[in-house]
């Protein structure tokens, strides 16, 4: 496991990025002292996530969460998640 970065160029050296991304999140659990309840952790972790992976596409998630809540509530198909702009 500690090899596999040598095997495979692509991956980082660290977990560095994945840990600094999260810690928002750790600190913002920290200072509400957590949820209450194990739906509310899956709420939370979620949206977190949810937010984190708009955030790294360049897409609002606020707007994303807008439009899901609207095609919700008039039954049509949910959109995905906003993709990756292609770099040229």
């Amino acid at each position: 496991m500690i090899l596999r970065p040598v095997a495979e160029p692509h991956l980082p050296l660290s977990n560095n990025a994945a840990e600094q991304a999260l810690r928002h999140w750790v600190i913002s659990r920290t200072i509400s002292h957590g949820t209450r309840s194990e739906e509310w952790s899956r709420a939370f972790a979620f949206l977190a996530s949810l937010i984190e992976t708009c955030r790294r596409r360049g897409a609002s998630a606020w707007q994303y969460r807008g439009t899901v809540i609207a095609a919700a509530r008039k039954g049509l198909q949910l959109p995905t998640i906003p993709v990756i702009p292609a770099t040229v």
